[in-house]
């Protein structure tokens, strides 16, 4: 990996407990599908009742509550479930020998969470911190107890959406996705990304291991 920088390794604190097809039917049900399964998962980890699996859901038109989030040059559309938490930006602490997109660390509730820069990561643009710059801290969903956290760079606070079957449009133009990208959406009218998180815990894993 290149642009490497200096300090730490892992996470570390107390222990805690496809829309690539068209915009078709087809396309808005695996859309769907991704946005339900992440909501569901969101809410599994915050401990939400058995027997909530919204993924179920996802062939029907049942509306879910998402968040856009801005970051340089794009937008990420996510289900509201994924955040824990949203701060107002603070320097990370640096960590040795990772990729530029993985800014440092934070502190957040006894943990030290990496904090990075998903456009760096996706190569959209070189992301920055400036004036306005918000953490949001997003729930992992790999079942790791020592990764149960990570925090993402944005511009601004997330803005709260409503997600439908029929206000998502599948927009995949062929061409290869960004790194850490599951899939191109339009929601109603505004282009978003669905970020592979499963994807995303394996780059960051990779590069802490990689530091340690």
């Amino acid at each position: 990996m290149s642009n490497k920088r200096k300090h730490h390794h892992a996470v570390s604190g107390p222990t805690a407990g496809q829309a690539a097809t068209t915009g078709n039917d087809a396309g808005k049900a695996e859309a769907m599908d991704s946005i339900h399964g992440n909501a569901t998962q969101g809410d599994n980890e915050a401990g939400s009742p058995p027997g909530a699996d919204l993924r179920a859901e996802a062939s029907r038109t049942e509306d879910i509550r998402g968040v856009l989030i801005q970051v340089a040059g794009a937008r990420l559309l996510m289900p509201n479930a994924a955040i824990a938490e949203v701060l107002s930006y603070a320097d990370p602490e640096p960590v040795e020998n990772t990729p530029d997109w993985l800014l440092g660390r934070i502190r957040w509730r006894g943990w030290q969470l990496p904090l990075i820069a998903f456009s760096r990561l996706a190569g959209l643009a070189e992301e920055q911190a400036g004036l306005g710059s918000k953490v949001v801290i997003l729930k992992t969903y790999g079942g790791n107890p020592k990764f149960p956290f990570f925090a993402l760079l944005t511009h601004g606070f997330p803005r709260l959406v409503t997600v439908s079957q029929a206000g998502l449009v599948a927009a995949d133009d062929g061409s290869d996705l960004p790194a850490g990208v599951q899939a191109q959406v339009l929601l109603n009218e505004d282009e978003a990304l669905l970020p592979d998180m499963e994807r995303l815990e394996d780059l960051i894993g990779e590069a802490l291991a990689e530091a340690a």
